[in-house]
């Protein structure tokens, strides 16, 4: 099981849940499993070509992910961050 922190922003796919888990592998089961649980969160953050999208941030612990495909240990904890711009 994954430890997810989700940001505000996706809050409202989550019920306004901040912390979920999930399982799964990979970085991609477990978008995979919470998509299942919490429909369009996904797309949110991965894009059509199974890519992190460029205003979003995942990291497993403190190690940025660049590829979806990582494997995650058992106790894993993975967050999602938006990335903030303006101007």
């Amino acid at each position: 099981m994954t430890a997810v922190l989700v940001p505000s922003q996706l809050h409202a796919y989550t019920g306004g849940a901040s912390r979920v888990e999930a399982h799964g592998a990979t970085i991609e089961a477990v978008f995979d499993d919470l998509d299942r649980r919490f429909p369009g969160l996904k797309f949110r953050v991965i894009d059509e070509q199974s890519r992190i999208r460029p205003h979003m941030r995942v990291f497993v612990g403190k190690a940025a992910a660049r590829d979806i495909g990582a494997p995650l240990a058992e106790g894993d904890e993975l967050l999602i961050f938006g990335a903030l711009s303006g101007g």
